[in-house]
């Protein structure tokens, strides 16, 4: 499977014309997220597509972790020697009190081993705590390239950049070596096997002029809540700092996805735009986003779907409903996604949507 390569098969979607299985942050339901294991493993499982999430090292390397804050997600606190490194920091606008990856360098971020970012959900990825290193995007991008070598398939790589805003602000931005990074491994074009994503906007479009590689937006819920402190979580950060009164309930209109297709080829919108929840948390009736993104030209990678019950509508929830634990049907969630046209599915169970893909193969 590859990334599109023929202009008669819209962006996101795989060569012969079927929707991606992204793997979100690796299989993340089965091995902490973001390390070389949950990659290898999304890929034994038949994913087209890995994403890593990518923040900065104080040395300038771009590593993959789910926020700069790597306090939740490694075993930092365990190390003595990095205590007085703990601080708290204005991310986006948000206090955050943690370890934070620029103020490490890449040989101390190597010193630090990975942890289950929500191990009361998944204890069996706990058991895999202080296994792993965290890799940077060419340890990444290697994997791949391996494991196509191997496997015969085309492998695609999803790097989200992580707070631009923030990280250009500190005199760290993500764009240039990212950028870089991809374009030395051989990415060029429309059709190479690469997304580039972010849910900020000016970076995207600065990003347009300095690459052709596909661009996606990402579209965050518009009913989310404001953060404790007030700061809107329903707004692209970049809107709050220049003023822009905008938020994503705009970016979601028709004339909100022409706009994005001025510099985007495709957009990942969270997946409640689709096909909301109705007040007892089952699945509503779509809207009429799939209709209004293709009639725009862009491609629709929806996120994220996970096997949890506690993340899924109350009519898929199997076993007992009410645990944080126990798993419900994910591949009925997904094939209700995929019927109503979507292109592609970050999923943290990747054998999950390749079954849902192949039986939606089988039924069309």
């Amino acid at each position: 499977m590859s990334a599109c390569s023929s202009q008669s098969v819209r962006v996101g979607r795989t060569a012969d014309d079927q929707p991606m299985v992204i793997a979100h942050r690796g299989a993340s339901a089965y091995r902490p997220e973001h390390t070389l294991a949950a990659y290898q493993l999304a890929i034994d499982m038949g994913a087209d597509v890995v994403e890593p999430d990518l923040v900065r090292t104080r040395d300038g390397a771009l590593v993959a972790r789910h926020e700069n804050e790597i306090g939740g997600t490694t075993d930092v606190s365990a190390h003595p020697k990095f205590a007085a490194r703990k601080a708290t920091k204005l991310i986006d606008g948000v206090p955050m009190t943690g370890w934070f990856s620029e103020d490490f360098t890449l040989a101390e971020i190597k010193t630090l081993r990975a942890r289950e970012r929500i191990p009361a959900n998944r204890p069996e990825n706990a058991k895999h705590d202080d296994r792993y290193e965290v890799p940077t995007l060419q340890e990444i991008i290697a994997l791949v390239k391996i494991s196509e070598q191997k496997t015969g398939r085309r492998i695609a790589i999803y790097p989200e950049t992580k707070h631009p805003s923030y990280f250009r602000g500190i005199g760290m931005p993500l764009e240039e070596p990212l950028v870089k990074a991809l374009h030395d491994a051989g990415f060029h074009g429309k059709g190479a096997p690469v997304f580039i994503q972010s849910f900020e906007v000016a970076n995207l479009k600065m990003l347009r002029t300095m690459t052709d590689l596909p661009l996606v937006q990402l579209l965050n819920n518009p009913l989310n809540k404001p953060a404790a402190n007030g700061v809107p979580q329903n707004v692209p950060y970049d809107f709050i700092v220049a003023g822009d009164k905008r938020g994503y309930a705009d970016m979601t209109s028709a004339a909100g996805l022409r706009e994005i297709a001025t510099y985007a080829d495709a957009v990942g919108p969270y997946k409640e735009i689709i096909i909301p929840r109705t007040a007892d948390n089952h699945m509503g009736q779509a809207t009429t986003f799939v209709a209004d993104a293709h009639a725009a030209g862009l491609g629709i990678h929806i996120w994220t779907l996970r096997p949890e019950n506690t993340f899924l509508p109350v009519e898929l929830r199997q076993g007992d409903a009410a645990s944080i634990t126990a798993r419900g049907n994910l591949v009925a969630e997904i094939l209700t996604y995929l019927q109503a046209g979507v292109d592609g599915i970050f999923s943290d169970d990747p054998a999950a949507a390749r079954e849902a893909v192949n039986q939606f193969r089988r039924k069309k």
